[in-house]
């Protein structure tokens, strides 16, 4: 990860953190990705039956859930990448359009971003959130 200095305390360079995740998912490279992710990491998916849609704990159930989506859309992309940050309160969100084909041959195309939290230089959450396309 990159870090640089303020006030002689290394710190996390949240923006380029985001950039490098971002370059991760679309290599679709799991243990890359997951590099990043805290053990006790959390990641909340828009869709499901509860009001933050279906949450995923730990570093094992996370994993699984990204390997779901990459099989479910084989060429998933995150383009149009936008990556923002609050370094004082160790946030950040990427702003993304996803695209990628269902292994149906269904196109999808889809605008979303993710809020991602961290904690000593890890993702502690991701909170995904995309456009509806009707």
């Amino acid at each position: 990860m990159t870090y640089f200095e303020i006030r002689g305390a290394s710190r996390m360079d949240i923006r380029a953190t985001l950039t490098e995740l971002c370059e991760a998912f679309n290599a679709h490279d799991l243990g890359r990705i997951m590099a990043f992710f805290a053990d006790d990491c959390v990641l909340e998916m828009p869709r499901g039956v509860e009001p933050w849609g279906t949450r995923f704990e730990g570093k094992r159930s996370v994993r699984d859930a990204l390997a779901t989506r990459f099989e479910g859309l084989p060429d998933v992309h995150y383009g149009n990448g936008q990556h923002f940050a609050d370094e004082a309160a160790n946030t950040g969100m990427s702003k993304w359009t996803l695209t990628g084909t269902t292994r149906e041959g269904v196109k999808k195309e889809v605008q979303g971003c993710d809020f991602y939290t961290f904690r000593d230089g890890k993702v502690i959450r991701k909170d995904s959130y995309w456009k509806i396309v009707e």
